[in-house]
């Protein structure tokens, strides 16, 4: 029956229940996989309520949930800014997004999204297309935006306050009826959105000019005529910006849609789906709520495969400072060493002055052995008050000595049949190994969540304690301040540190006790026992050791590079034809665009034009200058961030540098290098290869560098089962010639190092799902004569293309991708639309094989420290594929053989792949020798 007279059409805004519903309740997880579903438990919720409440004669006739589309709309082609202030959406609501349509279907409710346009807009096409046919609609929104449809049978419904807007609400809000909404809005602006407005002319002024000039139009021809100057000259000055404004905020009332009103009428929901998919999210109250309406027999839920009221029970207890202790005396202590003994593990943390674990001081340990049962050991605060910047020297009274508590606390924490749990455990472990604590065995809640959500979200304690505990932590600046007149922790009063402190260790704790069991439900507790926790020890051990670093070369170094950058700012004002500042990206877009008429100039939103590294390299191949300015900031770069800022790494005592290497940084399993970056030491120009003369041997001894050959590319000839790639490999052909040859149709023999060069720019760049485009930029080529490159090569090796369609689509539809070890790594954008969607299909890629590549290197660092431990030598830094040693040099030939064969073999016994690891080794007095 067509749509019309007698008809009530109702239209909910999902978008506004999904994050009414995010902010309104606390996080949750489905138990089984830990998979965020709070979000898509209050949408259901909701949306129950609505069909209850909506039943009887004033029921709807025909109802749906629209959705905004992911990706670009048509505003952005009209306004590149539209919604650029928006803020990120959270990553836990990211995964839930597609769930909320799922429910909706399960409901029996039209859900309805349409590429390219707001939600918004299908709003506004339907609900003129019902006042048209002369039915009746009822918008379920709140949104100000959709205020300009309400008239002629539209009303809205703020579902929050249950409250009806009609024009006379309308009027309330705006101060105009709803057919000059829009002239208002696009006066007023709209900071959300980034729609720009007249500066200066808020809601109430604007209301005040239309209803005085009758409508916006007629206001901008007028605009002359106002007394007022202020308003005059912002109309008169910002028409075009006002006009564009008035056509972001014009909602679209006549698309073309695919469906009609009257494919949206109400139907009863099947009660099997919708029993099963609220099953499947483990709603176990709304299960039963639910069957209860459908008078039928709610579904069993199974509980996982664990103890669950033994996971959940302490993990969930209530947070209770006033169970927390402050251990102040040795007999206090050693009554929770006793308890700790009883217990068999301990949750531990160190608070410190500071957060190099190398320069940081120990302030005090907390300890827990029961959740909301924790004590804080004071040690090392001092007498100042908080507010007492300088503070005194003199500790706080109440504290056991240090050396005293130390000698009690270290056979407990070095005793092997007490587990110690920490967070972010290697840092404790290097504060408490330079005051003599050798620390294990260990357990690290960041490395359980690591194990189990990489690329879900990070896995600091606040976040894990907020996700999975449902507690905000107390802020560690409400006790240290911030800016300059934050103190450090040895300055807090005892009491205040105390509440902080033990809570860590009670969070830590009931992290443990959450994590752990998860482990084996989720099937990683292989990634975690050794990959993740055996890799604690032999990084911390790196860092303390650290490398010795030339300050006088590093000094000689950047006088260098000061004089190069100085004799190319002078080509580049030659070329330029005048002086000015190179390091100004507003000056050098002025002389690139403004003055030699360079094409592709873009303005952004400060009005300077953009003159970043892609807007650089695609201009180099039209002008030497943009080239030359490429080389001055690379120099500019390599001196401020290494050659001046290394120096200050080197720690005064040891005369070393002490990276520290993050774990958890990466959702694919590479280690991150901080503090200094030593990972990101440009090795490709002679210049950044000059950087690793400073990293030297001790005198006596070598560096010797270990580098894996072509490690990605072995794993994608074994995983994508490429015949020809797995071959050359075996016979130790050279790769890059290899794929030259089969490309470009040039015999072995006859191989040119120009033509080389373009197949291993595609070999690695294929791996990283390199564009046409990038292409064609790294070589600087032509896009066409780049994408026939690619073109190409996946004709040469089918199998390529073949692996990445597999792996895209196994992404899709587990929501993560898996490396060799069985590492996960999530892929929550995969199913993204617009400028994301590439990004996340590519990354999703090249995961499972740099992600295994990683977990390689992983194994072989974490078999290395027994492997040579009857060998002078200390293994000293990662930086991806390769290793680097430091060796007495009578024992180079010795450590190389065996490090090489413990790297070689790391793979097995898990994995045994079809081509064999090779690498490749080198010694000399400094790291660009041995490399």
């Amino acid at each position: 029956m067509a749509f019309g007279k007698g008809h009530h059409l109702h239209l909910i805004d999902g978008s506004a229940f999904i994050f009414r519903a995010y902010h309104a309740l606390p996080p949750l997880t489905r138990k089984s996989d830990g998979l965020p579903v709070g979000a898509v438990a209050g949408f259901c919720n909701m949306l129950q309520r609505y069909v209850e409440n909506n039943t009887g004669p004033d029921a709807p006739t025909h109802v749906a949930v629209i959705f905004d589309h992911s990706g670009k709309t048509f505003r952005n082609d009209m306004y590149d800014l539209y919604k650029a202030n928006r803020s990120a959406t959270p990553e836990d609501l990211i995964p839930q997004f597609p769930l909320t349509r799922a429910a909706t279907r399960a409901f029996n409710v039209a859900c309805k999204e349409v590429e390219g346009f707001e939600a918004d807009d299908i709003i506004a096409t339907l609900a003129c297309r019902a006042r048209d046919a002369g039915g009746a609609c009822t918008i379920i929104s709140s949104d100000k935006d959709l205020m300009q449809l309400v008239g002629g049978g539209v009303v809205m419904l703020d579902a929050m306050k249950n409250k009806v807007i009609d024009r006379d609400g309308v009027v309330e809000k705006f101060g105009v009826a709803p057919e000059r909404v829009v002239d208002v809005q696009a006066l007023a602006g709209d900071s959300v959105d980034n729609v720009p407005g007249a500066p200066g002319i808020g809601i109430k002024t604007a209301a005040l000019l239309i209803n005085e000039y009758g409508s916006l139009e007629e206001l901008l021809d007028r605009a002359g005529g106002i007394k007022q100057p202020k308003r005059r000259e912002s109309l008169m000055d910002n028409r075009a910006q006002i006009e564009l404004s008035k056509q972001l905020v014009q909602l679209e009332c006549n698309m073309e849609l695919d469906f009609s009103i009257e494919d949206l009428e109400v139907r009863d929901p099947d009660p099997q789906e919708l029993l099963d998919f609220v099953a499947q999210m483990e709603f176990r109250t709304l299960s039963k709520r639910l069957a209860d309406k459908l008078g039928v027999q709610a579904p069993v839920i199974a509980e996982p495969e664990v103890q669950q009221a033994v996971i959940e029970a302490p993990a969930a207890a209530a947070f209770d400072t006033s169970k927390y202790e402050t251990i102040r005396d040795a007999a206090a202590l050693q009554t929770w060493i006793d308890r700790i003994y009883a217990r068999g593990y301990v949750a531990v943390d160190t608070e410190t002055t500071g957060l190099n674990e190398m320069r940081a001081d120990l302030v005090g340990v907390s300890l827990c052995v029961q959740a909301g049962e924790a004590a804080y050991l004071p040690l090392a605060h001092r007498a100042g008050q908080s507010d007492d910047l300088f503070g005194t020297d003199a500790l706080a009274e109440g504290q056991m000595d240090l050396d005293t508590a130390l000698a009690m606390l270290k056979p407990m924490l070095e005793d092997s049949t007490i587990l110690k749990i920490g967070q972010n455990m290697k840092y404790d472990a290097k504060i408490l190994a330079r005051v003599g604590i050798q620390v294990a065995p260990i357990d690290d809640t960041m490395l359980m969540s690591y194990a189990q959500n990489g690329g879900l979200h990070n896995h600091g304690m606040d976040l894990l304690s907020e996700r999975y505990l449902d507690h905000a932590p107390i802020s560690i600046k409400t006790l240290l301040g911030s800016g300059k007149s934050a103190i450090t922790f040895d300055r807090v009063p005892i009491d205040e540190a105390s509440l902080y402190a033990a809570e860590d260790a009670d969070i830590t704790l009931r992290l443990w006790q959450y994590l752990k069991p998860r482990l084996h439900l989720n099937r990683v507790t292989a990634v975690y026992e050794s990959l993740e926790r055996p890799l604690v020890p032999v990084l911390a051990d790196m860092e303390m050791h650290g490398i010795k670093v030339d300050r006088d070369v590093l000094s000689r170094m950047s006088n260098g590079f000061a004089q190069k950058m100085a004799g190319l700012e002078a080509e580049i004002h030659e070329m330029a034809g005048r002086s000015f500042n190179v390091g100004s990206p507003k000056q050098l877009g002025e002389v690139l665009f403004d003055e030699m008429a360079l094409p592709g100039g873009k303005k952004g939103k400060t009005g300077a034009y953009a003159t970043g590294v892609d807007v650089l390299e695609d201009l180099a191949t039209e002008h030497e200058l943009p080239g030359r300015v490429l080389d001055w900031r690379q120099l500019s770069k390599l001196k401020s961030t290494y050659t001046d800022a290394l120096q200050d790494h080197i720690h005064p005592d040891t005369g070393r540098v002490h990276t520290s290497y993050s774990i958890a940084g990466a959702s694919t399993g590479r280690l991150a290098s901080t503090d200094p970056n030593l990972q990101n030491i440009p090795i490709r120009t002679e210049e950044g290869r000059k950087i690793r003369e400073a990293f030297v041997a001790e005198t006596g001894k070598t560096l010797v560098a270990l580098d894996y050959s072509q490690i990605e590319l072995r794993i994608l000839a074994h995983i994508a089962d490429i015949p020809t790639l797995k071959q050359a490999f075996a016979d130790g052909i050279d790769i890059h010639a290899l794929t030259a040859s089969q490309m470009f149709d040039v015999p072995l023999d006859q191989m040119t190092s120009e033509v080389r060069r373009k197949a291993k720019a595609i070999n690695f760049g294929v791996i990283y799902g390199i564009s046409g485009f990038g292409l064609a930029r790294n070589l600087r080529i032509p896009r066409a004569e780049a994408q026939a490159f690619i073109d190409t090569y996946f004709e040469r090796f089918p199998g390529i293309r073949t692996y990445m369609d597999d792996t895209v689509a196994f992404a899709k539809e587990h929501g993560y991708v898996q490396t060799l070890f069985g590492r996960r790594i999530h892929t929550p954008d995969i199913g993204a639309k617009g400028p994301h969607a590439g990004f996340a299909k590519r990354a999703a890629i090249n995961a499972p094989i740099q992600g295994t590549a990683a977990d390689v290197i992983r194994r072989a660092m974490v078999r290395m420290p027994e492997a040579i431990a009857h060998l002078p030598a200390k293994m000293l830094l990662q930086v991806h594929d390769e290793l680097l040693f430091e060796v007495e040099d009578g024992a180079v030939e010795a450590l190389t053989q065996v490090a090489k064969q413990v790297m070689e073999r790391a793979s097995l016994p898990v994995v045994k792949l079809d081509v064999p690891l090779i690498v490749e080794a080198g010694s000399g007095p400094n790291w660009a020798v041995a490399h």
